[in-house]
Order: C-alpha cells, then structure tokens, then sequence
C-alpha cells in the first residue's frame, strides 16, 4: 500500500503473462544488452524471451470513497479472439478481499479504457446472467471510448467475436443504469481529476490525483514496459491511433518529470510504479522505492 497524502493506494494481481517482443517492433537484441542491467528479472525474460506484463487492477481509498481503477480480465469470459483471457478462473475477487475491499464497498470504478483486460470484472457469471460486480458502484467511461467500442456505433464493421467483450462486461453495466458517462476532461471530487490520454485508444483518460503536495498518475496503456520512457516513441502494436499515442506518451513524460509524479501504468512488473526523470534530452525510470 502507497499513502498519498489523505489516499491509499493498493494493488490488486490477476494474472502475469509472457509478452512476445513483438509488441514494441523496434525491440532487438542490442537495446536488451543496454538495459538489461534494469530490465531483468521484473520485466524482461531471458529463458523464455518475452516481456512480463501485468494485468492487475488499482485501488484508490479516498477518506470518504473507495475507487478503483481497470477491473482486469475477468472470470468466464468468452475471449475467440484473445486466448490468454479465455475463459479464465481466478481467485481476483479474494485478492480484491485481501487488500480490504468488499465488491458491495466499492463507489466508483474509472475504466480509463474499454479494452479486454481492463473491463473484464466489470460483471460476474451469475445464475447464467452477467451482473455488475460491484453492485453499488458508478461506473465511470468517457463518451468517445463507449462509442468505438459500441457494436451499434463504432464497432459495428468489427467481426462479431470482437464484440463479445463490450456485451458481458460493458452493455450489463449500461443496462442496469450504473454507467456515468463523461468527457474525460474534469474533476471528478477533490484531488482526482480525468485526464484525456488518447491514442491507445480513442478515448482513453488518465487519472490524476493530488494529495498533501504529492502526485500519482495513473496512465493506463500509455505505456507496457518502461523500456518506453527510453525510447518514447515506440508504440505498442495494440496502439490504435499510432501518432496520437507517441504524442500523448510524449507529453505523459514531460509532465511526470517536471512535476515529480508517480507514474502507475496498468502493465508494469514490480514494483509496478516509478518515476520518470530527466536524463539529457530524455528520460530514465527510476522504480518507486514503496511498492502496492
């Protein structure tokens, strides 16, 4: 657990999986003997030669409200097209107990985006109907992600098994009238404001929370591995809008550095959490000394 001032936050793990290197292109051998040194064991395999990522779900306690943020991959969910989410069987929900949260306790979850491992404990399988997890919480999507990721709207030219994530773990939400839909660009209550961080995806937003002089910032799929505060402009394949991206990555930075921000991206190894610091004219990662 992290204290921010008058915040908690904690970290709850659902799974951590291989990632070929194929997800940042211009990664190959030489950059790994360069960083290597940083790199190994937390977020790079040498045995099996893949990037370690981390799907796992943030929790803010603020004195009055307990929030999180992403709700991971999920528990029997029907994934065609993304095998490694596959109808999966984890122990989430007693992690979630482990760190002092009761799903009935939750107030609010902020899906930053509406990708596959980011929404998947939205609902859970319940006599054969998906039911909101946290069954007395708002949940919180920007406008523009909820559109591209609509069947009716925005995804409507997708093929059909791409749209099984928004039918079990976002149209339950919207259905059962839990859904608050936003901007992106504004204070949500003292201390947490939403940030647009798009190119990831079209509508992702980051958040930002501010506390007894301290920052943490949390930014998604801004970046996977922090071999990406290196070398700013590489994209991961999964980026949808690649120039938007290496802009919003490029501006995530310079703000981290010149305010000292915590950074908490949604994919990193331990201890999942750093600092962005001014190196020259770039930037290096310096890990967070207190990790969830």
């Amino acid at each position: 657990m992290i204290k921010l001032g008058d915040f908690e936050i904690s970290r709850v793990e659902e799974i951590v999986l291989d990632q070929e290197t194929s997800l940042l292109t211009h990664w190959n051998e030489d950059i790994l003997r360069q960083n290597q040194n940083w790199m190994v064991p937390n977020f790079y395999n040498t045995d099996r030669k893949v990037f370690l990522s981390v799907i796992q779900t943030w929790v803010l306690k603020t004195p009055e409200k307990t929030i999180i943020i992403d709700t991971s991959g999920g528990n029997d969910k029907d994934r065609p097209l993304s095998a490694r989410f596959h109808m999966l069987s984890l122990p989430f929900l007693e992690r979630l107990k482990a760190v002092g949260v009761e799903p009935e306790e939750v107030d609010m979850v902020i899906l930053t985006h509406l990708h596959v491992d980011h929404v998947g404990w939205n609902t859970k399988l319940e006599n054969g109907k998906w039911v909101p997890t946290f069954p007395n919480a708002e949940y919180i999507v920007s406008a523009t992600e909820l559109e591209a990721r609509d069947p009716k709207r925005g995804a409507a030219s997708r093929p059909p098994a791409a749209w099984n994530t928004y039918l079990d773990s976002v149209q339950p939400i919207v259905d059962a009238g839990k859904m608050r839909i936003i901007e992106g660009n504004q204070t949500l209550m003292p201390g947490i404001k939403l940030v647009p961080i798009p190119g990831h995806a079209p509508g992702q937003m980051g958040v930002l929370v501010e506390s007894g002089g301290k920052q943490a910032f949390f930014i998604a799929d801004v970046m996977h591995n922090p071999v990406q505060i290196y070398y700013p402009d590489w994209n991961s394949k999964y980026c949808e809008n690649q120039d938007l991206a290496r802009e919003t990555r490029a501006n995530v930075l310079k703000y981290a550095a010149e305010h000292g921000t915590l950074l908490f991206p949604g994919h990193f190894g331990y201890p999942h959490c750093g600092y962005a610091r001014r190196s020259g004219d770039g930037y290096v990662f310096e890990p967070s000394r207190i990790s969830p």
